[in-house]
């Protein structure tokens, strides 16, 4: 029985010791509650800790590491009255894990309470300048260039940024983080993930861009138009050049082939006039005379003299 007893009061010591113990790794931190009220100063340093077995002590555990927090896109009128979606994210971490505990709870609490303080920032700050000021860091000369908007450019004044994008952020983290300390959350970030009109407003923005792009297009067809009437008065202008350069050249061959023509009909009179008179007179005679023609010459024309002297 003694050993039995032993036993048993060995077994609920260990049990008693192994419901005290708790470790804590490097991304933890703990706070010990009593009947859920929080005792002693927070564990922050990894390694093995003891407590009053539950009921009694609780350990609780908050991340000592970075944490997120994600905003909800909001609508939000700027001061120059775009309306756009705003979208932020932050990044925080627990320092005070008491105040922490003894505030919000958790982290459920904590990313609550961030949506109302940062919320209320990012809307306060994104009102109070205009949209530029919130898209553009600084005055920083554009190095965007389109084909065709050079002149649509041109005529666009881009305002002056005064505060610019990365001044306003600082401010709404300088505005939210005083806040949130009295929570034991240390704000280490915030940043604009994007930033887009609503849907009214990019409708008419996507209006205006299509427009600026069929005034381009009509540009580079007039454009095209003109270069292609240019070319075809060029060609034409070509056309006319070569045809009258090769009528010249095709009047000189022939001057020349009629020149050569004459010469050689020349020479041929000159050996036989009387042949060549001949020849021509049967030519003519076949031009101007078939079985179906009259003609009432006297016998003295010449037109029929080599008649006469057929035999």
């Amino acid at each position: 029985m003694k050993l039995k007893g032993l036993i048993i009061a060995v077994v609920i010591v260990l049990i008693a010791l192994y419901s005290s113990a708790y470790t804590i790794d490097e991304t933890q931190q703990v706070v010990i509650t009593q009947f859920g009220k929080a005792i002693g100063e927070p564990k922050t340093e990894s390694g093995l800790y003891f407590k009053i077995p539950a009921p009694i002590q609780e350990a609780n555990y908050f991340p000592k590491n970075l944490l997120q927090w994600d905003g909800d896109p909001s609508q939000v009128p700027t001061l120059d009255k775009t309306y756009i979606y705003v979208d932020t994210f932050a990044r925080w971490k627990v320092v005070d894990p008491l105040k922490f505990f003894q505030t919000v709870g958790n982290v459920t609490g904590a990313l609550a309470r961030l949506d109302d303080i940062l919320d209320a920032a990012v809307r306060n700050f994104i009102a109070s300048y205009s949209l530029i000021e919130t898209v553009r860091w600084t005055n920083r000369e554009l190095d965007t260039f389109e084909m065709g908007l050079d002149k649509i450019q041109e005529e666009r004044v881009i305002a002056e940024i005064t505060t610019g994008r990365q001044n306003i952020v600082r401010a709404i983290m300088k505005q939210a983080e005083p806040k949130l300390n009295e929570f034991g959350i240390d704000l280490v970030d915030v940043q604009i993930k994007r930033l887009n009109y609503v849907e009214q407003v990019r409708r008419s923005v996507y209006g205006r861009m299509i427009a600026e792009r069929k005034q381009i297009a009509e540009k580079f067809r007039s454009e095209g138009e003109g270069e292609a009437r240019k070319i075809e008065g060029n060609r034409g202008k070509e056309l006319k050049k070569i045809t009258s350069e090769a009528y010249r050249k095709a009047e000189e061959i022939k001057g020349k082939a009629d020149a050569e023509a004459t010469l050689i009909y020349a020479q041929a009179y000159n050996k036989d006039p009387e042949f060549y008179s001949f020849i021509k007179t049967l030519e003519i005679y076949e031009k101007t005379m078939d079985k179906g023609s009259s003609l009432i010459l006297s016998t003295d024309s010449d037109f029929l003299k080599y008649f006469k002297s057929i035999k």
